[in-house]
């Protein structure tokens, strides 16, 4: 007997406790599931911040009972916000929706979920590594949380945490104990991530089933794989920032503070540089957008293949865009720092591998379009979430060409412009691939299936609301309106903008209220959905072959092997529109040029 099968036989003998199975388990597919729960709860939290604030920009210095009910007396005294409260909404917003939101529920939940069982493993190649990347990342969740309740308030400083706001406990309110846990926080977290990545890189590596090799890969996986390295790369660096940030804060030493003056008083740093907390902060920053962004860009081609019922258009182009993005998105972290003094010489260098990242996404963005084209598409909720995806990617997309360009950039930076621009790219563009993940593969998690007509509300109200929130704060960034103000009712300059400011807080409250159907629909389903078959999107990849009923070790008896590319759809010569993977080649049948 093979030492796989000895395993597998062990495995079958255990019994697992609820302890074992639900809490502290080391199946990924369970491991998936918690990321998942524990992502949506963030996400509630995240999303429920944006509209408090929205609220206020909208209504500057109203009285709102809400205000009281969620933030209590202390931080909306009287039930107005306060500007110390509306920057700390802003700051913890952000944190939570780029980290624990679009980069752990995102990538934690598909990557665990999909690897072993699109790869033909039993599971990650450490399942212990695997729960305990699970359980930093709770642990992180939880110090971010909590630190809305400190008594000196939460962070405030911007998700961005520049020094000096950040690195001085005495200059904002937000900069005490608040500041400190959002530090241990991010520590925490990057420690997870870390853990999680290796674990992908090393299954794909090393546990793909006989036949499967790098080009029979789904684009999932690809994308997966590609995330996890860039992850390896750059978190480090985030890590050392944090680091060297809290040494700053709590033990006197000088890397980002300088000549510092509060109040006439003259503190003892000399020496450091914030600039070069922003070149630390961003050679994370930039590769955590396609981080972000590029798992939902892999759920998507899976999806749109399945649901063209037609072969992924241009698979090793895919490929190397996505490995192309990698690496540029690597060198193009000066983009952010165009006003910051930098050399303009070297702003001309950022301007120039800025751009150039937008070859690899145009390929990206038509390879889908050429992939839908006179396809025979099954319009179901995932579907329409990854054609909404191409949507906001492209128009997003369209935008960092003016913000990636150092002269242009100069008048809109730190402006709405901005912000529109990346929520579309990035927070809107991830947050669809994700639900893209979340209706297709439901089935294979929970064994039911959702709700299509609620998917379908969830869907055109949602489309509906990202556009009528971020399509018009393109216009009032180019008239000059500055993020990050709490009201603009200081400026006469800036009357004229209060109107769109109120359209944006309506379509964020009808767009966020709308967010509880799809809440309602996931939780019902897992417990009520009708039952699943065992492949009902009739898709080629090895998950689908492998029982609806969950055993630890994915498939009973043999793993099956692989003959051929995930994407044989309607190919001539068979019954059916789709073959499966496992499917031997018949005599004669000719590969696919992918």
């Amino acid at each position: 007997m093979s030492a796989e099968a000895h395993n597998h036989e062990h495995e079958h003998h255990h019994k697992d406790t609820f302890i074992t199975k639900y809490i502290f388990s080391i199946d990924h597919k369970m491991i998936a599931k918690q990321y998942l729960i524990t992502g949506i709860v963030m996400g509630v939290i995240g999303v429920g911040m944006s509209l408090l604030f929205r609220m206020q920009l909208a209504w500057p210095e109203q009285s709102f009972k809400i205000f009281s009910f969620f933030l209590g007396e202390k931080m909306a005294p009287g039930g107005v916000m306060s500007n110390e409260t509306y920057l700390s909404l802003i700051t913890i917003h952000g944190t939570i929706m780029v980290f624990f939101v679009l980069t752990a529920a995102l990538s934690g939940t598909f990557s665990n979920l999909l690897i072993p069982l699109q790869c033909g493993a039993r599971d990650m190649a450490s399942g212990l590594l695997n729960m305990i990347s699970y359980w930093l990342f709770f642990l992180s969740s939880v110090v971010m949380v909590s630190s809305l309740f400190v008594e000196s308030g939460p962070a405030n400083a911007g998700w961005t945490i520049y020094p000096p706001l950040s690195a001085l406990p005495q200059a904002i309110s937000g900069s005490g104990t608040g500041m400190t846990l959002w530090l241990v926080s991010m520590a925490i977290f990057i420690a997870a991530s870390l853990l999680g990545s290796l674990n992908y890189i090393v299954t794909v590596i090393n546990l793909r089933t006989k036949g499967m090799s790098m080009t029979r890969l789904p684009l999932t996986i690809w994308a997966f794989f590609i995330t996890a390295i860039i992850g390896v790369i750059s978190f480090p660096v985030l890590l050392s920032a944090a680091l060297m940030l809290i040494m700053d804060r709590s033990f006197g030493t000088s890397f980002f503070l300088s000549d510092i003056y509060i109040a006439g008083e003259v503190l003892h740093y000399q020496g450091g540089s914030p600039v070069l907390f922003e070149h630390l902060f961003w050679f994370l920053g930039h590769p955590e957008v396609y981080i972000i962004l590029l798992p939902a860009l892999g759920i998507t081609s899976e999806v749109i293949a399945t649901n063209s019922r037609k072969p992924i258009f241009g698979y090793r182009a895919m490929i190397m865009s996505i490995i192309a993005i990698a690496f540029l998105s690597t060198i193009v972290w000066g983009h952010h720092m165009f006003i910051s003094g930098m050399n303009p010489f070297l702003g001309s260098v950022f301007t120039f591998t800025t751009l150039l990242i937008a070859i690899p996404s145009a390929v990206k963005a038509f390879n889908y379009i050429t992939t839908l084209w006179k396809g025979n598409l099954q319009l179901n909720p995932a579907m329409l979430f990854s054609i909404g995806l191409v949507s906001t990617f492209i128009t997003g997309g369209l935008t960092g060409i003016i913000l990636g360009d150092s002269t242009l950039d100069i008048n809109v930076h730190d402006t709405y412009f901005v912000v529109a621009h990346f929520h579309l790219v990035m927070g809107i563009s991830a947050l669809y691939g994700m639900f893209a993940g979340i209706y297709h593969w439901f089935p294979k998690m929970f064994g039911r299936m959702m709700n299509k007509n609620l998917g379908y509300i969830h869907f055109w109200v949602t489309a509906v609301c990202a556009y009528g929130v971020f399509f018009p704060m393109h216009f009032i960034g180019m008239a000059g309106l500055p993020r990050r103000y709490y009201t603009n009712t200081n400026f006469p300059l800036f009357d004229d903008l209060q109107n769109v400011n109120v359209i944006i807080t309506v379509f964020a409250l009808v767009g966020g209220a709308f967010q509880l159907v799809f809440l309602w629909n996931f939780f019902v389903s897992i417990f009520y959905g009708k039952r699943t078959v065992q492949n009902p999107w009739k898709s080629n990849t090895l998950e689908w072959t492998a029982p609806v009923e969950h055993i630890h070790g994915n498939w009973p008896g043999e793993i099956p092997e692989v003959y051929r590319w995930p994407y044989d759809y309607s190919k001539p010569g068979h019954d059916d529109d789709f073959v499966p993977q496992n499917v031997p080649m018949k005599k004669g049948e000719e590969q696919l040029h992918h």
